[in-house]
Parts: structure tokens; sequence; C-alpha cells
């Protein structure tokens, strides 16, 4: 369990709002969520407010570039806030949020992602059963990607390529001697959920099957499903596919092998993992899914300390 940052009286709690899941320093769960105007019969999950029912983990968020659009990350962001409080034991506290945004949308949606954050300073809410009052002191926004190496940023020698896959996008970095380049950061729509469609759209093409979406998110993660011979084949060769369309993603932004290494982060790294052709000699993997919630922490708690 990672403990519990403090500052002044406040909980720093790093929250990963991504697109397929949302971390915290010691959780993560699906970021899906269904609301109710009545309480629903199944309520494991279930939180409460505003007089609302929404039952968290439950349907999918479709991929969007404005998280600010609607009330979803919102909810998913309390749910997430209770969760990392009810692991240290705690249902009422002052929280400083620290969360990220992709590294080329982070400058112009950062002021927007804070009021949409801030739009109650102390909310009041019920999840799983356990009333939760919590105050907002303020919101740290910082770039995808960056904050999951920020711990050990002084690490990266030489020329570094750090690779951020997420369930909707993939965010570029460049780093000369652990400094980013600034000029060198870009964000593309690449991330697990297009490889999932990839690949059931293969299946669905040559054998007129639905395959469950759950089976070919357990393939992407493992290399190993319990189907058919015939059916792992097309699964294998359109991941193997896009796996290589990532990668040729990353030589249009000058990547080369030789003369740089790979650092791959985000829950998306398996992608290359376990279907691309590199130089492992030349490529380091991250897996740890909530180090970039570690990150949004450790950066928040470094700014505060240090002004």
């Amino acid at each position: 369990m990672e403990p519990v940052k403090d500052h002044q009286g406040m909980k720093i709690i790093g929250i990963d709002n991504g697109y397929g899941n949302i971390k915290t320093a010691n959780c993560c769960f699906p970021a899906g969520l269904t609301a109710h105007n009545t309480e629903p019969v199944f309520k494991d999950d279930l939180l409460t407010y505003d007089g609302r029912y929404y039952l968290i983990g439950a349907g999918h968020k479709e991929f969007t570039a404005d998280k600010t659009g609607d009330d979803d990350y919102y909810i998913l962001t309390l749910a997430a806030i209770a969760r990392e409080l009810n692991v240290h034991g705690l249902t009422d506290a002052t929280v400083r949020l620290a969360v990220g945004l992709p590294l080329t949308w982070v400058s112009r949606q950062r002021e927007d992602f804070k009021v949409y954050l801030t739009r109650n300073r102390e909310p009041s809410f019920i999840f799983r059963g356990k009333a939760y009052r919590v105050e907002i002191a303020g919101v740290d926004v910082f770039p995808q990607g960056f904050a999951a190496v920020a711990g050990q940023i002084r690490d990266f020698q030489g020329m570094n390529m750090l690779c951020d896959i997420g369930n909707g996008t993939m965010n570029l970095m460049y780093l000369r001697d652990g400094d980013a380049i600034p000029d060198k950061m870009y964000t593309e729509k690449f991330g697990t959920q297009q490889c999932v469609n990839a690949v059931l759209e293969a299946v669905m093409n040559k054998y007129q099957v639905v395959m469950d979406e759950g089976i070919v998110e357990a393939y992407l993660r493992t290399g190993e499903a319990d189907v058919a011979k015939e059916y792992l084949k097309i699964m294998k060769t359109a991941a193997s596919r896009y796996a290589q369309e990532i990668l040729r993603r990353l030589q249009v932004h000058d990547y080369t092998p030789s003369l740089m290494r790979l650092y791959v982060v985000g829950g998306g790294g398996c992608l290359l993992r376990n279907f691309a052709k590199l130089d492992s000699s030349r490529v380091t993997f991250d897996d740890d899914i909530c180090a970039t919630a570690k990150g949004y922490e450790f950066l928040t708690e470094y700014h505060l300390r240090n002004g």
C-alpha cells in the first residue's frame, strides 16, 4: 500500500482519469458508470450524490477529447477519492487533487479541468454505503506520461523516448539527459481500445461471430486466451498489425532504436511487449498501472514543498 501524502493537513490524492480505467496510487477500476433516478437493485459500487444514483464501473465510457463535456468524470473522481480515502481508513478529509491531461492538450484544457473538478468545494456523497465529506483545497493538472517517470527523471541519461499508451490516447515525449524537449511532445489517438476493436472486427470478418470483449482485453494483456487455435491466429495477426502501426507512429516522430532508448508506461504497453518486434535491450516497460497517479502525487508534493 502506498502511504497517504500529507501536506499541512491536506491529503494529496493523485487520480489518473483514463478512458479505460480510473487509477489512484492504490486503486484501479473501470472508467464507466450508469446514472439512475431511483436506487438500483444491485448496488455493490453505488455512489449517491446530489439526489442521483450512480453505479461505478458499469457501462463503457466512450472516448472524448474533452472530459468536462458531461458529469461522468466528476462522478468518477468522487469515487476515486472515496476509494483512496477508504484505503487509509478515512471518510472526512481536506484533499488536494493531482490529476493530468494528454501532453499536447494540457495547456489549453488545464483551467477548464480545474473549474470542472472544483464545481463543489465541499462535496458530500455516499459510496459503498459509507458517507464521505470532502473539502477540495485545490487541483493541480500535469501532463500525462511525464508524471509516471517524474520521481526517477534524473536516471534518464542520453536520449530517451517516453511512450505512454493508455486506453484511448498515446502520449510521446523526448527526454535528453532527463530534461523534456518542449517541441518534441505528441499526442496520438492510439490506445488499447482501438486495438480491441481491431481484433473484434477481424474475428467478425473471418468467422461472423461476436467475441466477448473481455476475452480480447485479457489476451492483449497476457498474450493468451482459452479459445480455439483458429481464433488465436486471427487475434494475434490483428494485434500484431496494430502494434506495428504504433511503432510506425513512433518512427514518424523520429524514433530511432539505435540512437535512443524507449521507455514505455501505461496499461497499453502490453501491446508492444506482447506483439511488437523490439530490441528488448533498448526498451524498458513500467508495468505499474498506477505509476501515473503516483507521479501526480509526487509532483504536487514537490511543488507544495518547494514553492
